[in-house]
């Protein structure tokens, strides 16, 4: 629409006091035009106006001045939702699901590894979604997450800037099971769990044989200690205001409801104070793909694991939640409807499902690269089972064929764990060979991949039986 001279985009429209400011297009580019608001930093373009390009500099200011487009702690909501972008184009898609939604979004979530394999800092990572809450005049509450941070620098460099939650990676100190047994066991855990019934609730009770509370010590007493003293370090003694959460599911074997249980409890006990719990579920909870294993034995342990979120007041959370549809019924009924869901790759992939619908050629140049080279070296960073044999060969498939691939378990994780080689290949002069021209494409069929996203995200939070506004 025409504003002040401008082609404003309607709903970025703020006031501040006598002042005015909003998002404009500008030829190809969108920037902030502010009247009679001298914060920002810009150009001069007349009557009063400041035309300010979209800089770090410019977030953090509007991020003070208009409440809105800064992060809020969230998982005290019932139902919180992370979605996260690599690209940073995505929260757009994103705004316009969770305006319909019973649920909170943390729309700025990345783990240092996905900083690291796309070139991107958080900084970068908040100031996307800021300007896309401005520009799209999104009101509800939102959040940052720093996730999976394994080491204090990391965690004092997201809480700095401003995020307003922490996942904290315990993996790196969480044990393998022990072969041998410890002739006894530590006086005070005895004392603690040992000849003891504990009613948790809803006509659940949990007790420790000797062998179970050692497994537990030996397992998880160090990742305990890790991090009661990262809570200490930065969150309990109030030098940052933040959510907190205890992520111990990047292990090869499932937590059992009674390590549940124990770490949940050491960890109260220790004065840890967490909004959410990230138990390593039995079965597999792969990259993109729905959930592998007997789903059976899930759903009768997701609702003990339940029922210890609710006996100590925080919720659980679901991690690489990305496409587990045949899981969420039972998350979404076990849990009463209160949890933390994390997707990340899944919005990747629609991206790269929209480059196959809209430019074929492209997508086939990225999946041969994929394929032939990029996913060995992706395999790296990623716990998949993915059978390349699967994948159909592209070479036979018609162009209108394509986007089927991302109904093919395979060939989804092929794309999704190459992500970083694909958006950081070059060419022999330096300029990247992917790169670019993927954020043309996605700039140029924006709508496109904001639908897909609004389709493929919404079938999440229906099928977790969260309801529309």
């Amino acid at each position: 629409m025409d504003y002040l001279g401008c082609d404003a985009y309607e709903k970025s429209i703020n006031s501040l006091g006598s002042g005015v400011a909003f998002m404009a297009k500008f030829g190809d580019e969108d920037f902030i035009v502010a009247k009679d608001i001298p914060d920002f930093k810009g150009d001069a373009i007349g009557d009063g106006k400041i035309k300010a390009p979209l800089t770090h500099e410019n977030a953090s200011v509007m991020r003070k001045l208009f409440t809105h487009t800064a992060p809020s702690r969230v998982l005290g909501k019932d139902r919180s939702f992370g979605v996260g972008d690599r690209l940073g184009i995505a929260t757009y898609g994103h705004i316009k699901l969770f305006e319909e939604y019973d649920a909170y979004p943390v729309f700025a979530q990345q783990s240092i590894r996905e900083l690291t394999l796309t070139n991107r800092t958080y900084e970068d990572v908040l100031d996307a979604v800021t300007f896309a809450v401005f520009r799209e005049g999104f009101k509800k509450e939102w959040g940052a997450d720093g996730d999976h941070l394994k080491t204090a620098k990391d965690v004092e460099y997201a809480l700095s800037l401003g995020y307003t939650m922490i996942t904290l990676d315990c993996s790196e100190h969480i044990k393998p099971a022990p072969s041998t047994r410890a002739a006894s066991l530590p006086s005070s855990y005895n004392a603690k769990y040992m000849g003891k019934k504990f009613d948790i609730g809803e006509g659940i009770n949990l007790s420790f044989t000797e062998a179970e509370l050692g497994d537990c010590i030996a397992i998880y007493g160090e990742a305990i200690d890790f991090a009661s003293g990262m809570y200490k370090q930065f969150l309990g003694n109030g030098k940052y205001s933040a959510d907190f959460e205890i992520s111990i599911d990047e292990t090869d074997s499932p937590t059992t409801p009674l390590q549940h249980y124990f770490v949940a409890r050491e960890l109260i006990d220790a004065g840890v104070s967490f909004a959410t719990m990230a138990p390593r579920f039995c079965g597999e909870f792969q990259k993109g793909i729905d959930y592998k294993g007997d789903l059976a034995q899930f759903e009768k342990e997701i609702k003990i694991h339940a029922v210890i979120a609710r006996h100590f007041k925080y919720k659980l959370s679901i991690h690489s939640g990305s496409d587990k549809f045949s899981t969420f019924p039972s998350i979404g009924k076990e849990t009463k409807g209160i949890f933390h869901i994390k997707t990340a790759g899944t919005n990747w992939l629609e991206a790269m499902r929209t480059v196959a619908v809209v430019d074929p050629l492209l997508y086939r140049e990225i999946h041969e690269y994929a394929l032939s080279s990029a996913f060995e070296e992706a395999k790296k960073y990623y716990h998949v089972t993915t059978d390349l044999n699967k994948i159909p060969d592209i070479k036979t498939i018609a162009d209108n064929e394509l986007p089927l691939l991302f109904n093919n378990n395979d060939s989804r994780q092929l794309i999704h764990i190459t992500y970083g080689l694909i958006l950081s290949k070059k060419n022999p002069d330096g300029s990247f060979t992917f790169k670019d021209k993927l954020c043309k494409l996605w700039k140029t069929h924006s709508d496109l991949y904001t639908q897909a996203l609004v389709r493929h995200i919404g079938k999440h939070l229906d099928l977790l039986g969260i309801k529309k506004i």
